[in-house]
């Protein structure tokens, strides 16, 4: 662990992060880095335990809560999503990409759950921020990094029913909405609340005892505080623990609502790297994990989608490398990461486990310096 020891090290003291914790697994050898403080001002240092803000490591975790409903029949891969989203059975999208958003036709086919466990339903966001229906649907889809402001999951649903789509279901990546609507299935398909059923059904199998859409006043003290790139690269204050995650959001964010720590993600892919069983039990079948870590997208979506996926894959609620474009790239990895400076990846080919919890937030989709840097150092071990 030389390498994230010293990386992170040196991000910590010239100042770009006020600390983080890296985590790195080889199937019983677990290896542990942390570094700094939960806060600028140094009130506590940063521990194994610091539980954080993890954004879009939301995703594959409600991916795999939708997978566990289509294996109980409760959903099916190639269903409609109107049966249980009917706010969404009459969608419209733009004659063209570049088309206003008045100019509209009907959807030839409905979005199906696999359009969602795919990211690609028709709406979300391409790699061209200034297409009219992608400006449209940024007055819905906001910041996932300050969901207080985001309304209950009915009228959000009824918001993005307005918006249309920029592309026909099963054409395009699109990132970002499909992991919300996801969270939405579930919580009809089930019959429970989002937060209700991923608590039963994954985190408390798992022992993911720090995951949850809040963080307790009794835990509050691990809480690191959040923070965003200022000018000039030093961090700025954006959320404190008392702060928004005190409280449930009335949205419960499928794609990035969660708070965890580095061992409760390890929980997670260990179960992923299982073939959907850790410590006993059993969440998801070989077939759904073996379908949930396999790139679903055609040479051509993979590269209409270089902004996020840097011209790789994605598989269900994450990235799977196809290519070795970088060091890190090993063909099989699965992961992704988060807007608010975490990421997290197993490689099956290695059984190897590799989380890098932060708490600045990314500038924009491109993964950070410190985020490359840890990747490569964790490829030459």
């Amino acid at each position: 662990m030389n390498a994230p020891h010293d990386t992170l090290h040196r991000y910590v003291d010239d100042g770009r992060v006020p600390g983080a914790v890296a985590l790195v697994a080889h199937g019983d050898d677990v290896q542990v880095v942390t570094a700094g403080s939960v806060d600028t001002e140094g009130t506590a240092p940063m521990v194994r335990d610091s539980i954080f803000r993890i954004a879009s490591l939301t995703k594959p975790i409600t991916a795999a809560a939708v997978l566990m409903l289509v294996e109980e029949g409760r959903l099916a891969l190639d269903a409609p999503v109107e049966e249980w989203l009917p706010e969404l059975a009459k969608p419209s999208m733009v004659r063209t990409p570049e088309a206003p958003v008045d100019d509209v036709v009907p959807v030839a086919r409905p979005i199906t759950v696999e359009d969602l466990l795919s990211s690609r339903a028709g709406w979300g966001f391409p790699d061209d921020f200034s297409l009219p229906a992608v400006q449209a649907l940024f007055t819905v889809q906001k910041d996932g990094r300050a969901l207080q402001d985001w309304p209950d999951h009915d009228t959000w649903l009824g918001l993005l029913a307005q918006v249309p789509m920029v592309s026909r279901p099963g054409d395009a990546w699109l990132y970002g909405t499909s992991s919300d609507l996801q969270g939405i299935l579930v919580a009809r398909a089930s019959g429970r609340s989002f937060p209700d059923f991923l608590a039963e059904r994954i985190f408390e199998p798992l022992g993911m005892n720090d995951t949850a859409f809040e963080v307790p006043e009794a835990k509050r003290h691990r809480f690191t505080s959040a923070y965003s790139p200022s000018p000039d690269g030093s961090p700025e204050l954006v959320d404190a623990p008392d702060g928004q995650w005190s409280r449930v959001p009335r949205f419960h964010s499928g794609g990035g609502g969660l708070v965890s720590t580095a061992d409760d993600w390890l929980f997670f892919a260990r179960m992923l790297l299982g073939a959907g069983e850790a410590d006993g039990h059993r969440l998801l079948t070989p077939t759904s994990v073996g379908r949930m870590t396999t790139n679903h997208l055609t040479a051509a979506q993979r590269a209409d989608s270089t902004l996020f996926l840097e011209g790789q894959g994605w598989g269900y609620g994450g990235q799977v490398d196809v290519s070795p474009a970088e060091p890190w790239h090993v063909p099989g990895r699965y992961g992704w990461v988060g807007g608010t400076g975490t990421t997290a990846h197993i490689l099956p080919s290695r059984g190897t486990i590799a989380i890098l919890m932060t708490q600045v937030a990314m500038e924009s989709p491109t993964p950070t310096p410190l985020m490359r840097d840890f990747w490569s150092g964790v490829a030459d071990n």
